[in-house]
């Protein structure tokens, strides 16, 4: 795969022979592929192999250079070495970090997964003020087939009266609901408004008679002024359009598009559903934001699909069990209400259409019953190995591991180097910190953060902007604790992880504020492993955090405490504290157990618990009808963490008629003490309650005093 790197006015210190010293090729330096050197281009591309250029500024040109090379076949694949490092005060010893980048560009793309479809025709849905629909919806309507939802008229400076032409169907109401997605959205509202806007002729008698103007342009009834005068009910007796006594009827219709113009959004969520826009047009036409909706609007006609984000599991859940539920967390950080809980199948539900693949939930999961499709963490892995042994191979050092998003987070470090390029206060992205771009900030989390660590990062910071909602930040955080925990329980002095955050835009203070923090991160010289691991990320969460941690801790720079307490929230890992005193070994924490951390003895009355399968989903304290169980947040660094522990056991309670075991002697007991002043279980019918299954059919058969079912005549 041939790797082409240029350099326009040799504003960057590259050094291509080192740079193809550790990538294996003959590398050349060009300074004008886009324009004199374009034949090399293309001779590049028609050797059928995929070519990885170092230029993002030109995409679109040397897409079309692509085109006109004829046979070519090959794919381009872009990587920027420019703004990430070769515009940087300290860019002559970026060299390792720019052969990293380059390495991890000749990667593979990640394997097709399955796709969501969406299906639009341009049935457009416009709520909010009668007269600002109707402003935009004339920008649409040649595209688009337009319903309004009508609120009224605006009151601002910049309202005009509503168009008398009925140029678009409205509707209007109270009460309005909105669900679905592209293509398959559905709102209902309650027909309210005494006026029928099918049989208004918009003559405007009504609004001229009203003496408390409570009929407004938009032709709706404001009842809190409305006297009940009933002058327009008289003078609309030829349309028939008011009537006052009419019943509010539930109304439904479908939409592929909706685009919001009310004060109060029907969609509030952070991640809204796709083809879901909500705009403030109060200023009418120059209202900021609008011209760049309509033209969205306008492409959202046809099929669209995009990769369906997520793997459930539902084995491995941890969810719920007989209707009780345990772990709530992805339920609960889902910005775009795409998750929703069905205990009484054991398991969640994850609405494909309604996911936007933030990965939020993959993150937080304990279990990896929830996993990141797109790309798999299996294949992020194999980004991060590439990186971080091509970086040491280079010969770079105290590597940092900067995950950003494609969007908001690509678009901060680029205005970074373009000012580190202009200006001499800023020293743009540092030699030693190596961007890795996501699709999302919180589709990876500790599995992936302490395999870095152990595969030879010294710090991972995360680059969060105003994309990622507060629930994905709290969330990270919390991830991010646990994993500082287990760094410094093990031994490893400093801060390892990091969460960055971005200002928008490309200010002075932005870039200012985001430089210094990336300037702090290069020089901070956290403790980590001497040797980098070797092994490969799993794509299951468990498995790569058993590998992560079987590393840290062989290479731990001090003797291992027994176990390392962890925060209560978000940890992955713990034991469990039993209180023998109200535990009765009923076992229904074992049967409620996702993970088979605790298990039973099929020969003793005991229950068991192997510590690395807990997850601390909570289902065993939730089932526990004692109230016995507590859960206990820690990391245990012995042996005995993978070894099946006794929490609980008690003497077996033996069938007073034949001696055979059928419980056990706490149990009994306290099925006794509760049943002791029952009027049922008296005498003879209380000992029944210490025999076997059997023993007792016999003696209630054999009993004298007890009527039997041959009895009755």
């Amino acid at each position: 795969m041939p790797t082409l790197i240029c350099d326009c006015n040799q504003t960057m210190p590259l050094q291509p022979r080192a740079l193809g010293a550790v990538l294996h090729e003959d590398l050349k330096l060009h300074s004008a592929l886009c324009r004199r050197e374009a034949g090399a281009f293309q001779n590049a591309l028609q050797s059928g192999d995929d070519v990885v250029l170092a230029c993002t500024q030109e995409k679109r040109l040397f897409a079309e250079l692509g085109e006109q090379a004829g046979r070519a076949t090959s794919v381009i694949r872009f990587v920027n070495i420019r703004e990430t490092g070769g515009w940087s005060k300290d860019a002559a010893s970026a060299m390792p970090k720019v052969a990293a980048l380059l390495a991890a560009a000749h990667l593979p793309d990640p394997e097709p997964v399955a796709t969501v479809s969406y299906q639009s025709s341009g049935r457009l849905l416009i709520v909010g003020p009668l007269d600002q629909a109707e402003q935009v919806a004339a920008m649409l309507a040649d595209a688009l087939d337009v319903t309004i939802f009508s609120q009224g008229v605006s009151s601002g400076a910049e309202s005009v009266a509503p168009a008398q032409a009925r140029n678009y169907p409205v509707i209007s109401g109270s009460a309005l609901r909105l669900t679905g997605w592209l293509g398959a959205f559905e709102l209902q509202w309650d027909k309210s408004n005494p006026i029928d806007l099918d049989l208004c002729t918009r003559c405007n008698a009504c609004v001229a008679v009203c003496p408390e103007q409570a009929i407004d342009l938009g032709y709706q009834i404001d009842s809190d002024k409305c006297k009940s005068h009933r002058d327009c009910v008289v003078v609309c007796q030829v349309a028939g359009a008011i009537d006052f006594s009419r019943t509010a009827q539930t109304a439904s219709e479908g939409f592929d598009l909706v685009l919001d113009l009310g004060a109060t959004p029907l969609v509030t969520l952070h991640a809204p559903p796709q083809g879901y826009f909500a705009l403030n047009a109060s200023a009418g036409l120059e209202s900021k934001g609008l011209l760049a909706t309509v033209v969205k609007l306008r492409g959202l006609v046809g099929e669209f699909e995009k990769p369906k984000f997520f793997d459930y599991k539902q084995k491995i859940c941890a969810h719920s069990r007989n209707e009780t539920v345990g772990c709530n967390a992805c339920v609960e950080i889902c910005s775009a209400e795409a998750i929703s809980s069905e205990k009484d199948r054991n398991q969640i539900k994850v609405n494909p259409h309604l996911c936007i693949g933030c990965g939020a939930c993959t993150t937080v999961c304990p279990t990896g019953a929830l996993t990141y499709a797109y790309p798999r963490a299996s294949e992020q892995g194999v980004r991060l190995k590439t990186l971080l042994s091509t970086y040491g191979k280079a010969g770079g050092t105290h590597p940092v591991l900067l995950l950003h998003s494609q969007g908001n987070g690509q678009a901060a470090i680029e205005a970074l180097g373009r000012a580190a390029q202009l200006q001499k206060a800023i020293r743009g992205v540092p030699a030693n910190v190596i961007p890795l771009a996501l699709w999302h900030t919180a589709s990876v989390g500790l599995d992936v953060w302490l395999s870095a660590i152990a595969l030879g990062a010294t710090q991972v910071a995360v680059l969060v902007t105003d994309e990622e909602a507060p629930a994905y930040l709290d969330g990270l955080a919390e991830q991010m604790r646990v994993a500082a925990a287990i760094m410094n329980g093990l031994g490893y002095a400093g801060v390892h992880f990091h969460l960055l955050r971005a200002q928008m835009g490309a200010a002075a203070q932005a870039v200012a504020s985001l430089d210094a923090g990336l300037q702090a991160l290069a020089k901070a010289r956290p403790m980590v492993p001497a040797s980098p691991a070797r092994f490969a990320v799993a794509q299951e969460k468990r498995s790569t955090l058993d590998l992560a941690l079987d590393h840290l801790m062989a290479a731990a720079p001090a003797a291992l405490p027994e176990a390392i307490e962890l925060p209560g929230q978000g940890s992955p890992f713990g034991s469990l504290s039993v209180n023998a005193n109200s535990c009765t070994l009923c076992l229904s924490c074992v049967s409620a157990c996702p993970a088979s951390a605790l298990q039973d003895n099929p020969d003793r009355p005991q229950l068991k618990f192997i510590e690395k399968n807990c997850v601390q989903c909570g289902l065993c304290a939730t089932t526990c009808p004692e109230d016995a169980i507590a859960l206990v947040p820690r990391l245990l660094l012995t042996p005995q963490r993978k070894q099946a522990r006794v929490l609980n056991e008690s003497q077996p309670y033996q069938c007073i008629r034949c001696g055979k075991p059928f419980g056990t002697l706490k149990a009994i007991e306290s099925m006794l003490g509760k049943l002791a002043g029952h009027a049922m279980f008296q005498g003879a019918a209380a000992d029944r309650l210490k025999m076997c299954s059997d023993c007792r059919v016999i003696d209630i058969y054999s009993a004298d005093n007890e009527l039997k079912i041959t009895d009755i005549r």
